[in-house]
């Protein structure tokens, strides 16, 4: 199955300005990294395409790529299907970089583990479970609430509805959020593998066109 994404990048020549470059007309090679590939919008708009899925521990897009396609050079997908351009920050961190992160971030042990980032709201509901407050809305310190509960035909005023969230706890929320994901089926892979290769391929007419996998910069090649 292996569909590498890298070697769907078509390449690119420019003229060579390094000092050992014989003469004007010589050329290097690379991959065209401004080719980027996307999913087509029919398909990232549409759920039924995907499944949901949790990120595990220290798993990178590569472990996530096997387990779902069996096949670890799929890892652009996972990242495709995510729309993640910056894995160091789109994607959750490892226990050990994440240890890193709140040590370097927070200035010692107290701020971070004792220091209140926030409040956050307890579930507030009637007696018949009608939801005042929902659990984890931002609150102030030391709000209350008081509303009519129909079903004890009384008001009711719940104090103290807010719970304090540490710096450690905020860090390890946003860091697992991040865990939350999406997986493109299997089934259709070869949909995103023929679309790749459409839009890497080179178009005919234009005058740095060579093939569909080559195009070759203008000679602006400047000599003192």
């Amino acid at each position: 199955m292996t569909n590498s994404y890298f070697r769907n990048i078509p390449d690119f020549e420019y003229v060579n300005r390094i000092d050992d470059g014989k003469s004007d007309g010589d050329y290097v090679k690379l991959k065209n990294f401004f080719k980027k590939g996307k999913l087509r919008d029919d398909i990232f708009q549409d759920l039924t395409f995907f499944t949901k899925y949790v990120v595990e521990g220290d798993d990178r897009p590569d472990n996530v790529a096997d387990k779902v396609y069996g096949d670890s050079n799929l890892d652009w997908v996972v990242l495709l299907a995510n729309n993640i351009v910056n894995i160091q920050s789109e994607w959750p961190m490892s226990q050990s970089d994440f240890n890193t992160y709140i040590t370097e971030k927070y200035e010692n042990e107290t701020v971070l583990y004792s220091g209140i980032h926030h409040y956050e709201a307890n579930e507030v509901k009637t007696s018949r479970d009608v939801i005042i407050i929902p659990s984890g809305m931002k609150v102030s310190i030391g709000q209350s609430v008081s509303y009519f509960d129909d079903g004890l035909n009384q008001q009711v005023t719940k104090t103290d509805v807010a719970s304090p969230i540490t710096n450690y706890v905020y860090e390890e929320k946003l860091n697992d959020a991040k865990r939350n994901i999406f997986v493109l089926k299997p089934l259709y892979l070869n949909i995103v593998f023929d679309d790749l290769e459409e839009i890497m391929e080179y178009k005919k007419g234009s005058t740095q066109y060579v093939s569909e996998t080559l195009v070759r910069g203008d000679n602006i090649r400047l000599f003192d």
